[in-house]
């Protein structure tokens, strides 16, 4: 029995894990990395614990460091959020033979269906239907064709050790193979540490549905419904929803069965989401997610089943206290993420300060965030804000309560995705649940662009050239104003609003690039260079990728010429506006 947990994760999700504890009397202790040695997680825990530099890998990551901490700190078990090390086998194990509990499914489970071709291999064995695809990794550009050719374009190409998107490729014909088997492979490395590949057929308009499950240490498995996650960009999730609108209760039934069939094969312990895609009536494996996934909030909504805290009894080897008949939905749920990325950008990655910050409040309304008002977004990791959830008695209520309290939230000093939200929201489509995973490119591809929203309001740009205010409350023929008196700056208070506002400029240069250039867009990291000096590339043609808020964007070329001088290489940091490369001017011959 254990009495302290580390809390191997950061951000929201950390502090959703550390209140559960708290709940159950349980002492919690935080890591984090120099970036994060201010945020709110490490604030909340007992004790904190540095582990590494900002980055990820010399961080969170850091498997000999974390479990160091965990015995300097007392822990008797470890919980990894999700990310991260969360389905990492080595790490389970690792904490396992420090004499640590892992809260989570045995480092053998978590191999057996952490692994995506595994878990495919005992889908079959379960008699679960997989789409077609291999059984194994494949490792080189002539596998992959192969594959291609056996089952067809488009083919999906994944990571073997992740989820969320990242590693995540489509390929629609064979021109397209080398870039995105490459491209997948890094970003894999990147997220999981591990740059393995599996191939699937692509499905071309499926939906996206889930089932959780909870599994006891004795041998009891259960089911808590569906959560339907179809609504995407880059085959990330940023709404989900329970129940899923097309569910009906045969269908549930098939599934879930399903589920609990396949946990139960593997010996599964603790929570965990089965993921399958659902198209023309048929519904076929995905993958096992073996930890507590990001929207396990809508499934605690309408089950009234605190999911964090199950793991924790699970994990202190409590023996499930509920059956299969124990679990009804009630009313309907729908969470939607609050990312620092710009809609109308194609979901480019914002960085920058939270000048203001204020969550929504109200009946069914539930906010599970990581951040505070003056908080800076870091670059080095997920650039999720919150999780915003509202349930409702239907889901036309859950929308409107949803539509309501997005109008309430307010962020302000970097770009967010609640504009998105809100034109969702308000979509036939989805109002009418026929969203698929398509549902952005083919009904809001064109009014993306149009969403507005400034690094800062009118109010807090006075602000930022003003000073600071005192504010007052003013009535004036019963009507209430409030009002805002300036004070002088101080040296340092000037000092910082310049710095701002360079980074302001910069930026605006980013979405502007100088004709005779190619310019970043963001702040992060080069991890291709794909243009030499002298080579020739067309408008659009993708010339660099960045990795940032462990994604890759990829930036194309402004216009048709010829590569002058390349400015950066693999592995360096730049920031917004950086020239990247330069245009050679019409006659100039190489040097």
């Amino acid at each position: 029995m254990f009495d302290t947990v580390l809390v191997a994760n950061r951000g929201e999700i950390a502090l959703r894990v550390m209140r559960a504890c708290k709940e159950l009397g349980l002492r919690t202790v935080a890591i984090y990395s120099e970036a994060d040695r201010h945020a709110p997680h490490v604030a909340y825990a007992d004790a904190a614990y540095l582990v590494g530099p900002a980055s990820a890998a010399q961080s969170y990551l850091n498997i000999e460091r974390i479990i160091e901490v965990a015995r300097e700190s007392g822990a008797g078990a470890v919980h990894p959020g999700y990310g991260f090390l969360a389905e990492n086998p080595s790490f389970a194990r690792a904490v396992t033979l420090a004499g640590l509990v892992f809260i989570g499914p045995p480092a053998e489970v978590m191999e057996r269906m952490g692994g995506k071709v595994a878990a495919r291999r005992e889908a079959k064995a379960a008699g679960v239907p997989v789409v077609p695809g291999t059984l194994y990794p494949i490792g080189t550009l002539e596998e992959l064709r192969a594959c291609a050719h056996e089952y067809g374009y488009p083919i999906a190409i994944k990571a073997v050790a992740g989820g969320g998107g990242r590693g995540f490729r489509v390929v629609f014909e064979e021109g397209e193979l080398r870039q995105a088997f490459e491209s997948a492979r890094r970003e894999a490395e990147l997220g999981f540490g591990n740059a393995d590949v599996y191939v699937e057929k692509y499905l071309t308009d499926p939906r996206h549905i889930e089932i959780q499950v909870l599994a006891d240490a004795h041998g009891n498995v259960i089911h808590l419904g569906e959560r339907e996650c179809s609504v995407q960009r880059r085959h990330q999730k940023l709404i989900e929803e329970s129940p899923s609108p097309v569910m009906t209760p045969e269908l549930r039934k098939r599934m879930g069965e399903a589920a609990v069939r396949l946990a139960t094969q593997v010996g599964y312990v603790s929570a965990g989401t089965l993921e399958f895609i659902y198209q023309d009536g048929e519904f076929y494996f995905l993958e096992m997610n073996t930890r507590i996934q990001v929207e396990h909030t809508v499934t605690e909504m309408v089950t009234g089943v605190d999911l964090v805290k199950a793991q924790l009894r699970i994990a202190r080897g409590e023996r499930l206290w509920l059956t299969q008949h124990d679990i009804v939905m009630r009313g309907h749920a729908i969470e939607c993420r609050i990312n620092a990325e710009d809609p109308a950008s194609n979901f480019r990655p914002s960085l920058g300060t939270l000048v203001e910050y204020s969550e929504p409040y109200g009946f069914g309304v539930r906010v599970d965030s990581g951040v505070h008002k003056g908080y800076t977004i870091p670059q080095h990791y997920d650039s999720l804000i919150a999780k915003l959830i509202c349930w409702g008695d239907d889901r036309a209520e859950a929308i409107a309560r949803m539509r309501r309290a997005l109008t309430d939230y307010r962020i302000v000093g970097v770009a967010h995705t609640i504009p998105f939200h809100l034109l969702t929201m308000s979509h036939p489509v989805f109002q009418d649940g026929k969203a698929t995973i398509n549902f952005i490119p083919h009904h809001l591809a064109d009014q993306l662009g149009a969403l507005s929203q400034g690094p800062l309001s009118p109010v807090s740009a006075a602000a930022a050239s003003s000073g600071p205010a005192r504010i007052f409350e003013v009535e004036v023929n019963g009507r209430l104003f409030t009002v805002r008196v300036a004070e002088a700056e101080t040296r340092a208070e000037r000092t910082e609003r310049r710095t701002r506002q360079a980074s302001d400029r910069a930026a605006h240069r980013a979405l502007h690039p100088i004709a005779d250039g190619v310019a970043s867009a963001l702040q992060g990291t080069i991890s291709a260079v794909l243009v030499s000096p002298g080579q020739e590339v067309e408008a659009g043609q993708v010339v660099f990728v960045i990795e940032a808020m462990k994604m890759e964007n990829e930036i194309a070329a402004p216009r048709k010429g010829v590569i002058g001088e390349v400015r950066v290489q693999v592995g360096q940091a730049v920031e917004p506006g950086t020239v990247l490369a330069t245009y050679r001017a019409a006659g100039e011959v190489a040097a």
